[in-house]
């Protein structure tokens, strides 16, 4: 009795999945699960402007997952998604599939603009959390890579940037200037120009974690409007020519009460550039390294264009020898409610004229 009435089972099931199939017809592009596949609407050869065609497939398909598939997806002008929840889509790219911006781009947007079409502050609508995911973004030495033009709680995950001139825009937050983005695994390789940054933040409450940055003048900048941030095990690394070097800082911060956690300045000129307005920010077991001695450049630790008014925990300070200008905490100003406590130095690198850290020592100093 139980094998008969197993096998009508197994008779209507395949009976009703052919009718499906029947119906669909085989050039109709398939949802399942909610996914929609872009090579179901354009090719992926690197040769066909595809611009237009990813527009319309965000734009067509709300409330949807799209899957793009290995190959190369040329663009020849920005992709926008919506931050309205009830047209939001997620963004999902295969690990070898590449966004590339087409030769002769010079638009001055980034080739994609995550909440840069209806904008919307609205965190309980179902499609308020979307995403881009995976992939390869592409600038071809001249393009900025991603920027997040509104909504809030927008993510950003397991996505390389290559040859771009600025890898990640957090504009003005949709909320009061509170974006609460969260961003992770990122890893961006820029174009070694004058003026090129890794990740630009002009908003507040966001959250970066776990990034390498290379190839660019200056590794992460926070304007004046980014506070309440939260950076997590970035490492930019200085790689661009020597002729832009004394204008270089693994991070420049010109806001209020942002916080450094294991963040990694690798060989910049400057490792922590705090600007008039910084202040009340946090950095805790940071580390600034040179890993090489260049000869009679500067390098500094830490600087303030005005007061020292942050509070620096168990930062390991590396120089490589005396050959350069090694120097621990250069100020603006004198005061400030700023402390340099626990640090790691190995003092006989040091400039003999510098002193000014000592006035913040609060601890000991330990050798790296």
């Amino acid at each position: 009795m139980k094998k008969i009435v197993f096998a009508a089972i197994a008779a209507f099931a395949a009976t009703d999945f052919a009718s499906a199939a029947a119906v669909r017809p085989e050039s109709a592009p398939y949802h399942a699960g909610g996914v929609v596949s872009a090579a179901d609407f354009m090719p992926a050869d690197g040769k066909t402007d595809v611009a237009d065609a990813i527009q319309r497939v965000i734009d067509e398909h709300p409330n949807r997952t799209i899957w793009f598939p290995d190959g190369t997806y040329l663009i020849s002008k920005p992709v926008c998604t919506p931050a309205d929840p009830k047209r939001s889509v997620d963004l999902r790219l295969s690990n070898y599939a590449v966004l590339k911006a087409a030769p002769g781009w010079t638009n001055t947007e980034a080739m994609v603009r995550l909440g840069g079409i209806h904008p919307a502050n609205n965190i309980r609508l179902v499609g308020s959390c979307y995403s881009l995911t995976g992939g390869v973004i592409d600038g071809s030495g001249v393009a900025k890579g991603v920027s997040i033009d509104s909504g809030r709680e927008t993510k950003v995950r397991d996505v390389s940037m290559k040859f771009v001139s600025l890898g990640l825009h957090i504009k003005h937050g949709a909320n009061n200037n509170s974006s609460d983005c969260d961003i992770s695994d990122v890893n961006i390789v820029g174009n070694k120009k004058p003026g090129s940054i890794g990740v630009l933040i002009d908003a507040c409450d966001n959250m970066l974690a776990n990034m390498r940055i290379a190839d660019m003048q200056t590794g992460v900048r926070l304007t004046r409007r980014a506070a309440g941030n939260l950076l997590r095990n970035i490492h930019p690394l200085y790689t661009s020519p020597m002729d832009q070097y004394d204008g270089s800082a693994g991070f420049h911060d010109d806001s209020r009460n942002n916080s450094y956690d294991r963040c990694y300045s690798d060989h910049f000129s400057t490792g922590f550039l705090f600007g008039r307005a910084a202040g009340g920010g946090v950095a805790d077991a940071c580390i600034v390294f040179w890993y090489a001695p260049t000869k009679g450049r500067r390098h500094t630790a830490v600087k303030c264009e005005g007061r020292f008014n942050v509070q620096i925990e168990n930062m390991q300070i590396s120089f490589k020898d005396a050959a350069a200008v090694n120097t621990v905490l250069e100020t603006g100003e004198k005061g400030g409610n700023g402390c340099l406590r626990d640090p790691r130095i190995d003092t006989n690198l040091l400039r003999k004229d510098d002193t000014v850290y000592l006035e913040y020592l609060q601890g000991s100093i330990r050798r790296p």
